[in-house]
């Protein structure tokens, strides 16, 4: 699932994209994005999308004065974009989970370095072709930094886009060194390709030997700078979940519960919508939609019931298909719920209508009318149905 998002980094707003898997999601994590590029430059997209395929969930944003986030750019440096990413990971921290991954392609790279230990609750770092220090960024308009540096300013070509350069940049740049990389004390992956000609591997080299182990460098062989072939981008993603998922544990495994067979557990997660529900076989999550102040982790509450219904109803009409040897190839099964159900409704209360469960079942296969209508009457056979149309008791009880 793909949400924009917006959150403020000082004075400005700035935009983001927060990438979360359909089913579960494992944990976190934060992405910064090359020098003067955007959260949509092709490696961050399609990084995103490969880790969020593999349950992480991705939050990449355009830094101050760049995509559509508010700001001058020429008013911006490299102390800037450590801001912002603090202010990311202060976004995610209060309305979701704390990133425990930071991803920095190129400059982002130096950036996450800078920042990691910034943001507690990382317990990983991965920089892909990044420089070991900011100033190597200096190297992209080289040729303009004495007019830089003689009229305070110079309006510079990068990449086909001009950008205003200040003075204030370079001297913020070159405040930085990487002796930051040493006192990390959390994983590091390094990928860099050794035909990078943008940021030379060496950069590499010198990132991975400031910092101290756990650290891993894997080389990205034939990719370009910007992983502009997708089958690098996807490569570098699976490297990195894979990499990842040995210091980042999942958020869903800390959690164990013994429930005797038959039982539901429902327990509190996060002390606000998001609840971990447990048979004695399986465990998954129930939230809210953002909208209403979850975080959207599980299906909602009248989506489990929905679903409930859905798999009974499904299940009861393959065992009728079976035992009558009826051609049904599949069946398909979508419901909704309704508080206020007007068609076919004769005597709904005033013009309130009637709330209702809407099932609509369809199916592949040859079947004559007579069946298609015994086919639908089996439905109502489901037992969850019956339940559903029963006279059924809730007992609450407190326990202690």
């Amino acid at each position: 699932m793909r949400q924009k998002v917006e959150f403020k980094s000082g004075n400005h707003t700035l935009s983001g994209l927060l990438e979360t898997p359909e089913s579960n999601v494992k944990f976190y994590a934060l992405f910064a994005h090359c020098f003067t590029c955007g959260k949509d430059v092709a490696a961050a997209s399609r990084i995103s999308r490969a880790l969020t395929a593999k349950g992480i969930a991705v939050l990449r944003f355009d830094f101050t004065g760049l995509g559509n986030s508010d700001g001058d750019f020429a008013n911006t440096n490299f102390s800037s974009n450590v801001q912002d990413l603090v202010a990311a990971a202060d976004f995610l921290r209060k309305e979701y989970r704390a990133p425990k991954l930071l991803i920095g392609h190129s400059l982002g790279g130096a950036a996450v370095l800078g920042v990691a230990t910034k943001v507690p609750e990382s317990v990983a770092v991965v920089t892909i072709g990044a420089p070991s220090d900011a100033a190597h960024v200096a190297h992209n308009f080289a040729a303009h930094i004495d007019d830089i540096e003689a009229h305070g300013e110079a309006e510079v070509n990068l990449a086909g886009r001009k950008f205003k350069i200040q003075k204030q940049f370079l001297d913020d740049i070159n405040s930085y060194g990487n002796s930051h990389i040493s006192k990390l004390k959390k994983a590091l992956l390094v990928m860099h390709s050794p035909i990078d000609s943008i940021v030379k591997i060496t950069e590499a080299e010198k990132i991975y030997q400031s910092a101290f182990h756990p650290k891993s460098f894997v080389s990205l062989d034939t990719a370009d700078h910007l992983l502009t072939n997708k089958n690098d981008a996807e490569y570098a993603a699976d490297v990195i979940a894979a990499w990842a998922s040995r210091y980042a544990s999942s958020d869903t495994d800390a959690y164990q519960s013994k429930v005797p067979k038959g039982h539901v557990l429902v327990e509190e997660k996060d002390h606000k919508f998001a609840q971990h529900v447990s048979t004695s076989s399986h465990y998954w999550l129930a939230d809210e939609p953002v909208k209403v102040g979850g975080s959207n982790t599980g299906p909602d509450p009248y989506e489990h019931l929905l679903a409930g219904l859905g798999a009974c109803t499904s299940m009861t009409l393959r065992m009728y298909a079976e035992r009558k040897k009826l051609p049904i190839e599949h069946i398909k099964v979508q419901l909704t719920h309704t508080r206020n159900y007007q068609d076919d409704c004769n005597n709904c209360e005033e013009k309130n209508g009637l709330e209702a469960i809407v099932r609509n079942i369809s199916f592949v296969g040859d079947l004559d009318e007579q069946q298609k209508q015994r086919f639908l009457e089996i439905a109502d056979k489901c037992p969850v149905h019956k339940t559903l149309h029963s006279n059924v008791a809730v007992v609450s009880k407190l326990v202690e």
